[in-house]
């Protein structure tokens, strides 16, 4: 996969936007060791706890400016999403099962930023991201019939454990 981002530079603020959104671009080793400090000061528990809220609303205000911006909606969102996350090196990431109705989605990723660069199982920060995606998707369903319920996510199988892969798994709440 080659990226093929759009990225702005204001001249006169020095802001990199890509698409509709404002960026930042840090080293990988240096946000994953910010990451392990939290962790490391907050414990697993509470800081996945606060990951998985500011994941799941950045996730859902993502779909959003992103579906207005390319004009695309549903699932096609959610699609975009996870391309968008692998065209940023956060891994490489597949949905290999969905269906919005039953707020069910498999995904899979691959070389994980944080396995990459530091031991340990620290890819549950992604959970929220896809459960706010999957709820974004369901709630500018056109047709109310087919919104399935509220979601939440799990990562299942963690390649910092020896796996080939991670699996995050979205089931209704």
């Amino acid at each position: 996969m080659q990226p093929q981002l759009p990225i702005d530079v204001d001249p006169q603020t020095g802001v990199w936007t890509t698409d509709a959104l404002p960026m930042l671009y840090v080293p990988r080793h240096f946000f994953t060791n910010n990451h392990v400090a939290v962790e490391e000061a907050l414990g697993v528990e509470t800081y996945a706890e606060i990951l998985y809220k500011t994941g799941y609303k950045s996730a859902y205000h993502w779909c959003d400016k992103e579906a207005e911006k390319h004009g695309i909606s549903g699932m096609a969102v959610f699609e975009h999403y996870l391309k968008r996350l692998s065209q940023r090196g956060w891994g490489l990431f597949d949905i290999v099962e969905s269906d919005p109705a039953t707020s069910h989605a498999r995904i899979h990723l691959r070389n994980s930023s944080f396995v990459l660069q530091q031991p340990g199982k620290l890819c549950y920060m992604f959970a929220g991201w896809f459960a706010g995606a999957m709820d974004w998707v369901n709630d500018t369903a056109p047709d109310s019939a087919k919104k399935g319920p509220r979601s939440k996510s799990v990562e299942t199988q963690c390649a910092a454990e020896g796996h080939d892969h991670c699996v995050f798994e979205v089931s209704p709440l």
